[in-house]
């Protein structure tokens, strides 16, 4: 648009100066994504394993349902999060949530090597690597 940066440059309007930013805050939303998608997974992983239910001398009752997937019928294992439909909607967030962190993780290592490569002077956090 012809105003100028911070940097004493003029502008394109997509902001070559704003790489470093952009670079930056895409990772950072990258590191969520990828908290978020191992949280959704740690759950799964609870659902299906952990023992659960009321408690006998000490032991719960039930299974999971990876550990005993035949669980008594009389209605004291029933736990509406560890049905079928249900941990299955858990295993979609979960890899939902898994390819976003990686399609966000290449997003931010793409805009981190152009403003690399544009020769940007502000080095990215993280990358380890000094500008040229």
């Amino acid at each position: 648009m012809g105003t100028a940066d911070t940097d004493g440059t003029a502008g394109t309007g997509s902001g070559g100066a704003r790489t470093p930013r952009d670079a930056d805050r895409a990772e950072k939303w990258s590191i969520a994504w990828i908290l978020l998608a191992l949280a959704l997974w740690g759950c799964l992983a609870v659902l299906l394993l952990s023992s659960y239910g009321p408690e006998y001398d000490g032991v719960p009752r039930c299974e999971g349902p990876l550990v005993d997937p035949f669980q008594r019928a009389d209605g004291v294992c029933d736990s509406e999060l560890r049905q079928w439909p249900a941990l299955l909607g858990v295993l979609a967030l979960s890899t939902i949530a898994s390819v976003v962190a990686a399609a966000t993780t290449v997003y931010a290592r793409l805009l981190s090597r152009l403003a690399r490569m544009s020769g940007h002077p502000k080095p990215i956090a993280g990358t380890g690597a000094d500008t040229a």
